[in-house]
């Protein structure tokens, strides 16, 4: 099979009816394209079956996370060019089926099924999530938040660096990832308006990073839940190294269980992009019963831009395989409005946009200093999942495909009175 390269490079350009930015370099040794762009490597014939049997974003993800299709050179440089190819083409491009209309780019197809060798779907590797059962129940939540958490703790510490802080930190020039992610704890704590005396109630705890940081430094009394078994232990142990047990309760439970309410205060950090579409105006309705009148919710989530056409809106396929399986985004409006609709004035939104793509590259530098570490701590696959996940991430972040929005909203009272003062954007650390 002589020159596989340039077969493949022609095949990519048919189907996608537009010049290839990057260069190919296929199992044969071959190679075609700008010899000065990032390298696509087509490692075997593998990885074309994957994309035939599942053409988009799931044959190109399973072909990554097996090893068979890998990057040379940039890893954000090639994602760069890629993503002009995958994810952000304009609404009018054409679309597969499109595409198929045409006599050459069937012939394309044809030329790329010889090249793929025997027409046998190959199995998906096992990192990828099954599904069972219904989304969003109690059940599927605790199976999709163990895939994405309980992958190891000395992975994530890895990863994420001492603070064990997995959301967007708040950055100053300069500044390292440690001081950056106790800026945002501390951020969340002075919206919060938190004092010594109160409780706070931490959805998504995590590994307790937020509720250490709130009693120690603000005094207050915390319970954290989290569907991570892994994550708990963990989490326990530090309160305990800190010797905040007799202020911080850690529990792994399901927010829609926890029943001793009424908190002065909730944090929800990274946690409500797995609520849902269909399940978010319960969860903030759950939320707003937990709260005394005149409580504050922190409400930090990811959120995505809004679509001409909603309804033809689907989640990235990779990430629902491989990251967050049933995780959802919705435009920061939409969740404004829910939260509005379930009792709650909001007082102050947030864009820390630009923040989460700093924090993504300094966690994919983390992850490739120690990458035979990390590989031995995870799987290859699940080693390369993170890589891919958190590079494209970041480079979302950075051309606003997608934001971060830090939402302060109020149980306002009857009277009126929102507890906050006249002047209230005096909380930056």
């Amino acid at each position: 099979m002589a020159d596989a390269a340039s077969r493949l490079r022609s095949v990519a350009e048919q189907v996608l009816g537009v010049p290839l930015p990057v260069r190919l370099r296929a199992w044969d040794g071959s190679q075609a394209g700008p010899p000065d762009a990032p390298a696509i490597v087509i490692r075997n014939r593998r990885a074309l079956r994957y994309m035939l049997f599942k053409p988009g974003e799931l044959g190109l993800a399973r072909a990554w996370v097996a090893g068979d299709l890998d990057i040379e050179g940039d890893l954000y440089g090639a994602l760069a060019h890629m993503s002009g190819l995958i994810w952000e083409r304009g609404e009018d491009s054409r679309t597969l089926a499109q595409a198929l209309r045409d006599p050459e780019v069937r012939a394309a197809v044809r030329e790329l099924l010889r090249l793929a060798g025997p027409p046998l779907p190959p199995a998906p590797p096992r990192e990828e999530m099954r599904r069972r059962g219904h989304l969003h129940t109690r059940r599927s939540d605790k199976q999709a938040i163990s895939h994405h958490y309980d992958v190891g703790n000395d992975f994530y510490e890895m990863v994420l660096g001492p603070s064990m802080v997995y959301s967007c930190a708040y950055w100053e020039d300069g500044g390292t990832l440690e001081t950056a992610q106790r800026d945002k704890l501390e951020l969340v704590c002075r919206k919060l308006g938190l004092s010594p005396g109160q409780r706070l109630l931490d959805v998504g705890c995590g590994w307790g990073s937020m509720a250490i940081h709130a009693a120690r430094e603000h005094g207050v009394s915390v319970v954290g839940v989290t569907l991570s078994q892994e994550q708990a232990v963990y989490a326990r142990k530090r309160v305990a190294d800190e010797g905040l047990t007799d202020r911080v309760e850690i529990r792994v439970q399901d927010y829609r269980d926890v029943r001793d309410g009424p908190y002065d205060a909730i944090s929800s950090i990274g946690m409500a992009e797995h609520v849902g579409a269909a399940k978010y105006l319960e969860y903030a309705r759950d939320l707003y019963a937990l709260l005394k009148p005149g409580g504050r919710l922190l409400n930090h989530q990811i959120a995505r831009r809004p679509q001409r056409d909603e309804e033809a809106y689907h989640v990235d396929r990779f990430i629902d395989a491989y990251v967050f399986p049933d995780g959802e985004l919705a435009p920061v409006g939409t969740t404004v409005t829910q939260l509005e609709r379930a009792g709650f004035e909001v007082r102050d939104v947030e864009s820390i946009r630009e923040h989460y793509a700093l924090t993504l590259r300094r966690w994919v530098a983390n992850l490739e200093a120690d990458w035979a570490r990390a590989v031995r701590l995870t799987t290859p696959g699940r080693a390369r999942v993170w890589r891919l996940y958190m590079a494209a991430s970041a480079l979302a972040f950075e051309r606003n495909r997608i934001g971060v929005n830090q939402v302060l909203a109020v149980r306002t009272p009857e009277s009126g009175g929102s507890g906050l003062p006249l002047r209230a954007r005096t909380w930056n650390p």
